[in-house]
């Protein structure tokens, strides 16, 4: 018997099987379509029941990752305007996955855009450095590559998940040239660095931006050495509660990610931290790039008014 696609992708998300925002937010919305079109309901009010604790669920699988609610949302508030339409649950399936397909769709050519837009902002000759592994920042190398541009990228390993690895080895067969170097080397190299360009997880209202643990430190040495910071990241990823005043949620994940189980049973008073996440001041931060254009972090509010205005 199959698996039911909400608990499949669940858990995908939750252990980190589906890495990146952008990626996360494409699998939950196809497993609500996979779901809706795989399901028997008597009703629209029941396939509505069912697909909003279905988003509940996949919402619940990452607490940071804005992307994930937003796309989700998206996809629950169509089901919840036409629910009760007179119109049959055939065509209610039908209106909940072609919404689901459109994101899908916008979210690819949010990816497209950005590159586009952010390899501009790369010279020959840079020395880039990245942390993580995100695919607009992938993106605006490999496109930056493809118009001819030489570059060098440093990766930071990204511990304790070790993601800069997937990304250093992606650029590296791309042509791009790579050097992956500890999280903790970052200071050593920066002042080799003309610009360092990260993604994002969350943007908060005021420009702060939420990603992978470790950014906030880059940022700060980004900034000591006077070398650009820029970020990538698509709108779908801004945090629109953040404009009522409410924080960003920082998910903490399991100690042994940080070290073994062993290492635990043998050091029971040590309690190991291991947050996924942490928050870069707009203040560290020169521009964010967009599908919708380039922005400084203090006009990120107004672009969130207009494409969130009752958050």
């Amino acid at each position: 018997m199959a698996e039911d696609p909400i608990d499949e992708t669940f858990r995908m998300i939750r252990d980190m099987r589906i890495r990146g925002a952008g990626r996360i937010a494409r699998a939950a919305v196809k497993a609500l379509k996979d779901y809706v079109s795989t399901t028997d309901f008597s009703s629209n009010q029941e396939l509505y029941d069912k697909i909003l604790r279905a988003g509940m669920k996949l919402k619940s699988a990452r607490p940071t990752a804005v992307s994930l609610p937003n796309a989700v949302n998206l996809v629950l508030s169509v089901a919840k305007k036409n629910r009760e339409r007179n119109i049959s649950v055939k065509e209610l399936k039908e209106l909940i996955s072609e919404s689901c397909n459109h994101f899908i769709r916008t979210s690819e050519r949010a990816i497209q855009a950005i590159a586009n837009i952010g390899s501009k902002r790369i010279v020959d000759g840079d020395i880039i450095l990245t942390h993580c592994n995100s695919e607009a920042v992938t993106a605006i190398f490999t496109n930056a590559k493809k118009s001819g541009k030489n570059f060098e990228v440093y990766v930071t390993e990204t511990r304790p998940r070790y993601q800069g690895r997937l990304t250093a080895s992606v650029l590296a067969k791309r042509g791009i040239t790579v050097y992956l170097i500890p999280d903790s080397a970052a200071r050593l190299y920066m002042h080799k660095v003309d610009k360092v360009l990260v993604g994002a997880d969350a943007i908060a209202s005021n420009g702060a931006v939420v990603n992978k643990i470790g950014t906030s430190q880059i940022a700060l040495v980004a900034h000591e050495s006077r070398s650009r910071f820029y970020v990538a990241a698509e709108t779908y990823k801004l945090h629109p509660t953040t404009m009522l005043g409410e924080l960003v949620e920082i998910e903490q994940r399991s100690p042994f990610e940080v070290v073994p189980r062993s290492w635990i049973k043998e050091n029971p008073k040590v309690q190991v931290k291991n947050p996924a996440f942490d928050v870069t001041p707009p203040e560290y931060i020169d521009i964010i790039i967009t599908e919708q254009g380039i922005y400084p972090p203090q006009g990120i509010v107004f672009l969130m008014r207009e494409l969130y205005p009752e958050p």
